[in-house]
């Protein structure tokens, strides 16, 4: 009483001293004192003991009879639970305490002693032979350990700092911290009381917020320092590298060393809670015959009913807790692990160039030596009920795990060829993806779609064999309990061993959990297999040898006059001449053979084909260095980014998409010189840089490349003097401006005026303003940031979410079948473990009322009707689940094939691919097993509920609201879980587009020395994933915790029901049939909601597929009724009438009544200034985007009245990027495979390749990289050519089809099209003036109207035309150069 009133009187004082002041606005340390949390635990502990203590009596002197000396006892007990609950509280809302009270340690002392003296007293007691209650010598032993410990704590405890993140002091500038930005503070764990920990009570905060508003990423805590990969990373890493030394290989066992360094915490931890757990679990098997007997009438001691609930009880309590805990605590170690294996995968892919998939199976870490200890326990018990009989469960139960390895043999080996032809289907998903637009634009998308269905179809070809053995292997799981019981009670008739009902009771409760080993042993094997192929691929990644690091020579800057020198150096190089090898070379990417290069200073480097990150056009610029504005603006003004710039709403913060989608081919090419230029670097290397801007030749250096080695070098006037192949080059860029120089001559001499009045913008008008991308900058700022936050639902899954799903297949008729299968499987098995209880005696004393035979034969009949019920339901289940994935599947890609290009600019490809493979597999996998699972689980708890009630109906009284209890706890918890799973979606799209963006770009990175500053990038994306990841496994635990603690309070309920009411009222064996399955209430009641939490999470991935099932549609492939002739276009004249085209109803105008005709077989050069609409006009002409007024006319038919595949297949298309698909030769020229060899043949000799096609070994035949990486720029752009040579249609669109290819090339390319097309209407769009020059007409677009439309000749002859001052400026510097 004493100590309850100083806690009392030291609450009150520390309110009113400390209640009035504000709370420090500054970080704090706070300091514990060391064992703080084995403190409260131990006080908690007392509390509870003596708590329980205290109702045992009350309900046992309750039924015997009272006395004040037991009154005085309940008083104590209680006050006793109250006075160490009070310490708990007190030591729990003081955690900042320096040191323990000085009353409380002498409290302890005292109570150390007292104790001492209580059990001393016990001793001599027991030695005069006193009678001593069992109950105060375990109370007095428990005391004196605690006083024990409690002492130590109190005179030995040192402080302990731990700091504790707090509110920080408001900047200086006013700038409040966000103080609901919960994702930036310390993770809840870190710091969590041992209570909090055991409880998981340190997720109520986040639960609580998800309760009331829908979570996102910034709600989520960060993960503590040990599960980041940043605290991860460099223990696995050190592991790792102090092994494998300095030169030796990776392997397998190195790196699952390293996998254990990382997490040997939680290994070792989950391996004692699982020991713990098994122990726990075999416990009410053990003692249900004694249960039995003891409802019989049989009692070894007076209070063995109360013992007997009390071990019932705490061995559930302790199976709930190690249970929990150990699962935890895997899924933690998992999550780490797949973090730190990612981020070394990434570390390895910036320093080679192949990405590899990572996977973790930590769940089944444990399993091996589980199965052992589990059926070594079920025997033991199983000998003490059955004698010999057990012998006969070990050979069944063996049987059973044989039976069960060729099916996991089959399992392994369907899943590894699933995932396999899924890896083929990614890869073409995401190339498909990557060139949606030239697809679209060749009207070729559907055949790719049939590509990708056919990969689909093999998939599934796997995913079928998986999940029949799938279904067979639940048949064998579900009867493989049955069979050992049969094979076991038969045995015992056999051997004549007398059943009773006790102990058949038990013998059925331990076949239940062998049913876990049986199944698991073979599982774990497969997952082994699977893990250590997974880990062999990981380490044969990491074992390929990174770049050579001796290849460049690096010298300080300053230290050398001579910037590179290279000396007799052997690269061995890809195909073409080798101009761009030459630069990796310098950049050390490719492996040396000999030589030495030496490079002083730093370097930058712009790539032919520009590489643009996702992200701010100033974060692109900037390149991870600090802002410096001056510097900024001036690269800015140097790359003509200006005006650019400012057509742009959000100017250079506008967000750029995937692979610079929403800029042109000038643009990102401008973006990567401007991205050089600020780094300021001694050395720049340029490949093809001006490709997509202007082509200028200047004095500098030049190395020209023949069959990989240098044949000139020098200035360029002596290698121009010496003739050769540099003067082709030359001569071919020279011809190009012969026909020029007589119309420009009066031109030229206004060159100073021409220069003032662009104010050196001539660039901008040269350039296409979208190339490739279509969806233009000007309507980018119209509706705010082209790409924005992935979209997610947010609340309650809907539930036509799940209608949708359980009717897809066969309209949900096979669904009834299903759930009347599993109904009749529970009423037979409930049958036959009700006549097992009832046809067998209490006891050997009582006759059985009926014979062996009749038992067994009974027993086998009901046994095998519902195995065949499960056999029946699986089969039901397999079929469903894959005829819906197939149909979800082949809808989704019908749908996003058929989407517009708007949505593909607007979508990171990530997220669509993320839909495509993990949402996918989990429709594949896991949901039909989910909502399976939540049906079946809650017949089977139903079937128990009426096992229990019907033998204590009472029971009911502490079910209701422990159901209710449970369902409150379920919707408390289902949002804040519902929108974490959502969020674990969303973050993994960000992590797969950044390593692919890295990987494709990693050449750039490395040349600019960004390694460090992308792997800091990974890591916090990689956090960012496993942040979700951590949470929904902690708020799954929160729950299930609760769950198993309330379905525990009820089964103990029932149980001491059972032992309170009068001998013979209630069946012993049906009594004991309902504590058989009671022992699995706990668990099925946890499992019902789990299965329903767990449904709805799983739901959100059909849910995000569906989302993906209504993207809005292009417009009709084909329209039957009014399809054009099949010669049609026969002229090809193009007529333009009133065209109005916006991008949306919301947007301004981007062409405002373009009027114009394009003639028949003439050819038309379209130019103008960036945004001025020019690849709106052509995106107009194959519809990609439709008129908002006005048509387009081909040969008198509007194209809006036609079918999309009609008018794009009759129109062709040269694009500006040349895209190559993998695959062969002639699948890339004729994808369609309309045209014959021959045919194919003549196109690629028109088009100059067919000699180095003849030259490969497989001809057309021969392979084709992803990507066409194993062919050179210009040689893909020549089969674009042979494209559109095969197709001979009408219309021709060269949509700035030159840019990325060399005078010479664009003069070859020119020259195919005037002798092949010469009849045909040609619409060039370029940055070459040449190639407009010679159009027969010229249109010049301004802000989407046209300022000049007419011949070369004529807007030449008045020299104040827009298109004259442009050719003026062309030739101008073009000749200077060359004077140069």
């Amino acid at each position: 009483m004493v100590l309850l009133l100083f806690l009392f009187v030291s609450w009150v004082w520390s309110k009113i001293k400390f209640g009035v002041i504000e709370a420090p606005e500054q970080s704090t340390i706070k300091t514990r004192f060391s064992h703080y949390k084995l403190t409260l635990f131990c006080c908690l502990g007392l509390s509870l003991f003596n708590l329980v203590l205290c109702l045992l009596n009350l309900f046992h002197w309750y039924k015997n009879g009272w006395s004040d000396e037991k009154i005085v006892t309940l008083l104590d007990l209680g006050l006793r639970a109250l006075a160490w609950l009070a310490i708990s509280v007190y030591l729990h809302t003081h955690v900042s305490i320096s040191k323990f009270p000085i009353l409380l340690r002498v409290w302890w002392g005292v109570y150390f002693s007292m104790s001492c003296c209580f059990l001393v007293i016990d001793f001599l007691s027991n030695k005069k032979g006193q009678s001593l209650e069992t109950q105060v010598l375990v109370s007095d032993v428990i005391a004196t350990i605690m006083g024990l410990v409690f002492s130590f704590v109190g005179c030995l405890g040192k402080k302990e700092s731990e700091e504790i993140l707090l509110f920080k002091e408001p900047l200086l500038n006013g700038v409040e911290p966000n103080k609901s930005n919960v994702g930036e503070s310390v993770a809840p764990c870190s710091n969590a009381s041992g209570f909090s920990i055991l409880t998981f009570s340190w997720m109520g905060k986040l639960i609580g917020l998800g309760y009331k508003k829908a979570l996102d990423l910034e709600d989520v805590p960060q993960l503590a320092g040990v599960d980041s990969v940043k605290g991860a990373f460099p223990v696995f890493r050190n592991k790792l590298e102090s092994d494998s030394g300095s030169g030796s290989r990776i392997t397998t066992i190195k790196l699952v060393k390293a996998l254990v360094s990382a997490t040997w915490r939680e290994i070792l931890l989950t391996a004692f809670l699982a020991l713990v757990y098994t122990l726990a679990s075999y416990v009410g098997p053990y003692l249900i015959d004694t249960f039995v007997q003891y409802l019989n009438g049989r009692r070894a001691f007076k209070n063995e009913g109360y013992l007997l609930v009390s071990t019932f009880f705490v061995a559930k309590l302790i199976e709930c807790l190690a249970q929990r805990h150990w699962f935890f605590r895997l899924q933690q170690a998992g999550i780490r692990a797949r973090a730190v294996l990612v981020a070394m995968i990434y570390n390895k892919g910036l320093s080679i160039f192949v990405p590899i998939e990572a996977r973790a199976h930590y769940w089944y870490m444990h399993y091996p030596w589980l199965v052992v200890l589990q059926v070594a326990l079920a025997l033991v018990i199983l000998y003490k009920n059955l004698g010999l009989a057990s012998v006969a469960t070990l050979v069944a139960t063996v049987l059973a795990m044989l039976v069960n390895v060729p099916l996991g043999r089959l399992q392994e080996k369907f899943q590894d060829k699933l995932m396999k032809s899924k890896d083929k289907r990614m890869k073409g998903t995401s190339e498909v993806l990557r060139n949606m637009r030239i697809l679209k634009l060749q009207a070729w998308e559907m055949k790719f779609l049939s590509k990708i269905i056919e990969l689909r179809n093999a998939e599934s070809r796997w995913l079928r064999k998986f999940m029949y053995t799938n279904a067979v292997t639940a048949f064998v799981f579900r009867g493989a309990p049955t069979f050992v019981s049969v094979v076991t009670f038969g045995a015992c008739i056999l051997l004549g061993i007398p059943l009773e009902s006790g102990k058949i009771l038990s013998a059925l409760a331990t076949f239940r959990i062998l049913q876990e080993p049986i199944y698991a042993l073979p599982d774990t094997i497969s997952m082994i297999a699977q893990t250590k192929v997974s880990l062999d691929r990981i380490a044969t990644f990491l074992s390929l040898d990174d770049l050579q690091h001796d290849v460049v020579e690096k010298l300080p800057r300053g230290s050398s006059d001579t910037t590179i020198e290279i000396i007799g150096l052997l690269f061995v190089g890809t195909v073409g001449s080798g101009k761009s090898s030459l630069l990796s070379c310098i950049l050390g990417e490719i492996p040396k053979i000999s030589g030495t290069i030496r490079l002083c200073g730093t370097k930058a480097y712009v790539a032919q084909s520009p590489w643009i990150q996702s992200g701010k056009i100033e974060e692109n610029i900037l390149f991870g260095r600090d802002m410096d504005r001056e510097k900024y603006d001036e690269v800015l003004e140097a790359c003509s980014l200006k005006k650019d710039l400012e057509i742009l709403s959000f100017g250079d913060q506008t967000v750029i998409g995937e692979r610079g989608i929403n800029l042109s081919g000038g643009q990102k090419q401008r973006i990567q010189i401007a991205r050089a230029l600020y780094q300021d670097a001694d050395v720049y290397l340029f490949d093809d840089p001006f490709s997509a801007v202007d082509a200028h030749t200047g004095s500098h250096i030049f190395k020209v490349m023949k069959d990989g080695r240098i044949t000139q070098a020098g200035k360029y006037n002596d290698i121009l003097n010496s003739g050769s192949d540099f003067m082709e080059l030359v001569g071919a860029h020279k011809e190009a401006l012969l026909a020029l120089d007589s119309t420009v001559a009066g031109s030229v001499s206004d060159k100073s005026t021409i220069g003032k009045e662009n104010g050196g913008e001539c660039d901008k008008k040269e350039e296409a303003g979208h190339g490739q991308n279509g969806n233009t900058d000007d309507i980018v700022g119209q509706k705010g940031q082209l790409v924005q936050e992935e979209e997610r639902e947010k609340g309650r899954v809907g539930l036509s979410v799940y209608w949708k799903y359980i009717t897809t297949a066969y309209g949900g008729a096979l669904v009834p079948l299903m759930l009347l299968a599993q109904c009749l499987f529970q009423l037979l098995q409930i049958g036959s473990n009700y006549w097992m209880a009832w046809a067998t005696p209490v006891s050997k004393d009582v006759e059985p009322p009926v014979s062996g035979s009749t038992l067994i034969t009974v027993y086998v009949t009901l046994a095998i009707g519902s195995s065949f019920c499960i056999l029946a339901r699986a089969l039901l289940l397999a079929m469903t689940g894959y005829k819906t994935a197939t149909i979800l599947f082949n809808k989704m890609h019908y749908c996003i094939f058929r989407a517009p290009m708007s949505f593909f600019d607007a979508t990171p490809s990530g997220r669509i691919l993320n839909r495509a493979s993990a949402d996918q597999s989990a429709v594949d996998l896991s949901i039909p097993y989910q909502v399976a699972a939540m049906a079946f689980s809650m017949i089977q708890l139903l079937g128990i509920i009426a096992v229990m009630s019907q033998v204590a109906w009472q029971v009911f009284i502490v079910f209701i609201p422990v159901i209710a209890t449970c369902i409150w706890l379920q919707q408390y918890y289902i949002p804040s879980a519902r929108e974490l799973a959502r969020l674990v979606g969303v973050c993994k799209a960000p992590l797969i587009q950044h390593f692919a963006e890295t990987i494709s770009g990693s050449t750039t990175i490395r040349s600019f020395d960004q390694e460090p500053r992308f792997r800091d990038s990974s890591m916090k994306l990689i956090d960012g994933s496993s942040r979700p990841s951590f949470y929904v496994a902690g708020a799954m635990e929160w729950l299930c915790f609760r769950l198993d603690m309330l379905s525990s309070i009820t089964f103990a309920f029932c149980l001491v029901f059972l032992i309170s009411v009068p001998t013979g009222t209630i069946d012993p064996s049906v009594a004991g049939l309902a504590v058989t399955y009671g022992l699995n209430l706990n668990m099925l009641q946890a499992w019902v909601i789990w299965n329903l939490c767990n449904m709805e999470n799983k739901i959100i991935s059909v849910e995000r597929i569906l989302q993906y099932t209504s993207i809005p549609s292009e417009p009709p492939l084909v329209i039957e009724e009014n399809r054009p002739d099949s010669l049609w276009p026969s002229h090809g004249e193009v007529d333009i009438q009133n065209l109005q085209v916006r991008y949306a109803p919301h947007m301004p105008l981007v062409l405002r009544g373009l009027t114009c005709t394009f003639p028949g077989g003439m050819k038309t050069g379209i130019v103008g200034r960036t945004g001025s609409g020019k690849s709106t006009l052509i995106q107009t002409l194959f519809r990609i985007v439709d008129p908002d007024a006005g048509q387009v006319l081909i040969d008198g038919i509007s194209i809006s009245s036609i079918g999309l595949h009609d008018l794009r297949s009759r129109l062709s298309i040269i694009p500006q990027d040349p895209t190559m698909f993998e695959g062969t030769v002639r699948s890339n020229l004729d994808p369609l495979e309309e045209y014959t060899d021959d045919q194919i043949w003549e196109a690629l000799d028109k088009c100059q390749l067919g000699d180095e096609v003849r030259m490969k070994e497989g001809k057309l035949d021969s392979t084709v990289a992803e990507n066409g990486e194993n062919w050179s720029m210009g040689q893909r752009q020549l089969v674009c050519l042979g494209r559109v040579l095969l197709k001979k249609s009408k219309v021709l669109v060269l949509d700035e089809a030159t840019a990325s290819v060399d005078t010479a090339t664009d003069n070859l390319i020119q020259k195919t099209l005037k002798q092949h097309f010469s009849d045909c209407t040609v619409l060039t769009i370029a940055h070459r003036i040449t190639s407009v020059f010679d159009s027969d007409m010229v249109l010049l677009l301004d802000h989407g109207l046209i300022e000049e439309y007419d011949s070369p000749s004529r807007l030449l002859e008045n020299k104040s035309s827009a298109f004259a001052k442009l050719v003026a400026e062309y030739s101008t510097r073009s000749s200077t150069s060359f004077e140069k």
